[in-house]
């Protein structure tokens, strides 16, 4: 009896370690300019946080502003151990709504994707 709940025990634990590993993927943890912030001035970068490593070949942003315009972005870096995107803004955004679409690939091989907004309003 004390084999069966031996095997049982590892079998439980090995369920649990390869788990994790199936859930793994890179969330966004925090951004800046925050989501549903307003800011008195134009960012010169926008500041990604996720909650792993990214893999940069396969992953960005897009930014729309209030009149759903592409915004012109530099390109992009990886910091902090690969988990922080930094992405450079080409020039100075207006007053106004824009939109953060991401998508990233962490490290391990997992897509993720998400939108938040921000306001410029000097």
């Amino acid at each position: 009896m004390t084999k069966t709940i031996t095997r049982f025990s590892l079998a439980a634990i090995l369920a649990l370690g390869l788990s994790g590993q199936a859930f793994a993927h890179a969330h966004l943890n925090s951004a800046t300019p925050a989501d549903k912030s307003t800011i008195k001035a134009s960012p010169s970068e926008l500041d990604l946080t996720f909650s792993e490593g990214l893999n940069l070949k396969f992953s960005g942003i897009k930014v729309t502003g209030p009149d759903k315009a592409v915004v012109k972005l530099g390109d992009p870096m990886l910091m902090q151990n690969d988990t922080v995107l930094m992405v450079p803004v080409s020039g100075t955004l207006g007053a106004g709504t824009y939109t953060v679409e991401w998508h990233a690939l962490s490290a391990d091989g997992h897509k993720t994707n998400g939108s938040y907004t921000f306001t410029v309003k000097p």
